[in-house]
């Protein structure tokens, strides 16, 4: 019963962060504004929920790790509930994208903190985080196809709406979660760390996401902000311009952390946190999990739209594989816990998932028929399946309950970034091609498959157990 409400709760943040971009055309329309105009909403909406993860993990500390899921809950229903009431595109972003994403980022943490916090060992903690995990990736593979039913038989308001009732519902559940003792802290809010994490987080994803428009290393237009050409055509790409920025807000970030522990107050990650080899191998494949599953779902909509001329209920039911591997795979999370060190299962995972993209690029052609994406897709999500909720279990497991604040909102960030970096990466691969066709598309599983490889690798390298 303590795990019903919180995979709900990362069913439905997974399931905003998909099923916009089958409405975006309708919401474009009906708001008077244009596709860029929503698709804006979007990325808005991936910026806020990854640059404040960090710091709405570090609040579950402060606040009480139920207290603040149930408050994540009550600013993402009512930015659901204005999002759907919105009369153009201003009060869509400030409901959609801040006020969901602030949700995101308060409700999220704690979700992994209680399952950590409230296992009584190994086994009984990967059948949990099994089951989050499966409903996260149900909810992103879920998005575009219940999403598409909803647009098209009730419009794209009843969305937000479904989701305002979800919410109540996990509320409701939520009440009688059990609230773990919080650690001893200091009671003051490292606001300067905040303020350095999340510009630092900001404005990596956001150069990320410039990828899909201008390409990863050559820009392919004129990057200009008010009318001033910043980086022309032909030059560095502008990702790499605010990649940097990122990069420095974050050195600094990390140089104030160092020293706020140094004059003996708490700062908001311990720089201990990431001298752990088993944590950076860990938190790396879980980053590479989460770019591999949303760039190869973002690559297969694409050719089955573009290529095959799919709409959107017909790419989701042709996600359904996939689907059902993560599934199958998450379900049987705490028996596999039971019986392999949790390094061993996170192996096997790319494996699977790296055999299911070699399946697609032999098996799935512009002509080949529905059945030839099956097995690739299947073998892709019952990998997937299984090192999500290993990895995760490896990671949260090496920290004690008082340090769950600090690890859960890292861990949430770099899967988080993972995302973005997965769309970004696919996206500025097609678009980097003259025409969308099967080459195209081929080289863009080749590519999620290449990195997929480096996931392994690091796997590899997880040492075993102390």
């Amino acid at each position: 019963m303590i795990v019903l409400p919180l995979a709900l709760a990362q069913f439905v943040a997974s399931y905003a962060a998909t099923t916009m971009t089958v409405a975006v055309t309708d919401i474009a329309a009906d708001l008077g504004t244009t596709v860029i105009g929503v698709q804006t909403a979007i990325t808005v909406f991936t910026l806020t929920m990854a640059s404040l993860m960090v710091p709405g993990s570090k609040l579950s500390d402060l606040l009480g790790r139920k207290r603040c899921f149930l408050a994540g809950l009550v600013v993402y229903g009512a930015g659901a509930l204005l999002a759907s009431a919105a009369p153009g595109p201003g009060l869509l972003i400030t409901g959609y994208s801040v006020l969901e994403g602030i949700g995101s980022a308060l409700m999220i943490p704690p979700i992994y903190i209680l399952v950590t916090v409230t296992s009584r060992d190994v086994e009984t903690r990967a059948r949990a985080f099994g089951v989050v995990s499966g409903a996260g990736a149900l909810g992103a593979a879920a998005g575009p196809l219940v999403g598409g039913l909803v647009t098209t038989w009730l419009g794209w308001r009843a969305s937000f709406l479904l989701q305002v009732l979800l919410v109540v519902l996990i509320v409701l559940l939520a009440l009688r979660l059990p609230e773990p003792p919080a650690p001893p802290r200091e009671k003051r809010f490292d606001v300067a760390g905040a303020i350095l994490s999340a510009a630092g987080l900001f404005f990596v994803v956001f150069g990320v996401l410039q990828a899909g428009t201008y390409g990863w290393l050559v820009s392919r237009a004129d990057f200009a902000v008010g009318g001033v050409v910043l980086l022309r055509a032909g030059g560095l790409s502008p990702v790499w311009l605010f990649a940097g920025v990122g990069a420095a807000f974050l050195w600094v970030f990390f140089a104030h952390v160092r020293a706020r522990e140094r004059a003996g107050r708490e700062p908001l990650v311990p720089p201990g946190l990431f001298r752990d080899r088993v944590t950076g191998l860990g938190l790396l494949t879980q980053h590479v999990q989460w770019l591999v599953l949303q760039g190869s779902f973002f690559v297969v909509a694409v050719f089955l739209q573009q290529v095959r001329g799919y709409d959107a209920i017909e790419t989701g039911l042709m996600l359904t594989p996939a689907t059902v591997g993560i599934l199958g795979a998450s379900a049987t999370a705490g028996r596999m816990a039971r019986r392999h060190p949790q390094r061993r299962l996170v192996r096997a995972g790319f494996v699977l998932a790296l055999a299911g993209l070699v399946l697609v690029l032999l098996l799935v052609r512009a002509g080949s028929g529905v059945a030839s994406a099956i097995p690739g897709l299947f073998l892709l999500g019952a990998g997937v399946g299984i090192m999500l909720t290993a990895s995760v279990n490896l990671v949260q497991s090496r920290f004690p309950d008082s340090a769950q604040g600090d690890i859960s909102g890292v861990s949430r960030s770099v899967s988080n970034l993972g995302s973005a970096v997965g769309t970004a990466l696919a996206g500025a691969v097609l678009a980097g091609t003259p025409h969308l066709g099967g080459r195209s598309f081929a080289l863009a599983i080749a590519t999620l498959a290449v990195v997929a490889v480096a996931g392994l690798v690091a796997a590899l390298l997880l040492p075993a157990p102390d």
